[in-house]
């Protein structure tokens, strides 16, 4: 602001209204210079903190995205090791888990067919792609613990992914011993998968 009033009252009221610096008149050049050279440098810092800013931004960007692509080889890690990664639902399956994980989403607080009307108009055929591949792994995880039962996949996953009594169900079907297989959980499978992220 350059001005010819003097008195502290105004000096303080445009200082108080955002003036950065106030300039007497008469105009003297080197205090002129200064307040340039002043602004100049202000500006200069600016961008300065822009450039970090924006680098900074990118880099949690890339944090974000990196640690998505983690998780997503994690998942499909879990899926190849229980026999369902070439299944239709396995890439639901890891769309699901990656969209939980990025948003937060409390699996308590919503609906399978809620969930998956985020991703599809056909929420039900979503979710039934995905029940079935499920199902083949506890299939696959109930074989491999008939044939081996300290066999590793059969220990990690037989608990972590489903019900172990809906697996040892499921085991005494395949030797036809019961009528019907184990049943699945499609949520505690879900969350097992992301703690496997985590």
């Amino acid at each position: 602001m350059i001005s010819k009033e003097t008195s502290k009252e105004v000096v303080e009221l445009a200082y108080r209204y955002g003036v950065e610096y106030y300039i007497y008149k008469p105009i003297n050049s080197a205090e002129i210079a200064i307040i340039v050279g002043k602004v100049v440098e202000r500006i200069r810092i600016g961008r300065k903190i822009s450039k970090i800013q924006e680098i900074f931004n990118n880099e949690i960007e890339n944090e974000v995205s990196n640690s998505m692509g983690f998780c997503e080889q994690c998942i499909k890690n879990v899926l190849i090791k229980i026999g369902i990664i070439g299944e239709k639902g396995s890439k639901d399956i890891i769309k699901v888990c990656k969209y939980l994980i990025k948003n937060k989403v409390n699996l308590n607080d919503i609906t399978l067919e809620e969930l998956c009307s985020c991703f599809t108009d056909s929420p039900k055929s979503m979710e039934q792609r995905m029940r079935r591949s499920i199902a083949i792994g506890m299939s696959n995880i109930a074989n491999l613990g008939l044939e081996d039962y300290m066999n590793e996949a059969f220990t990690e996953y037989s608990n972590t992914l489903f019900n172990f009594e809906q697996v040892r169900l499921e085991m005494e079907y395949i030797r036809g011993r019961v009528d019907r297989g184990g049943s699945i959980n499609v949520k505690k499978f879900l969350l097992g998968l992301i703690s496997y992220c985590e």
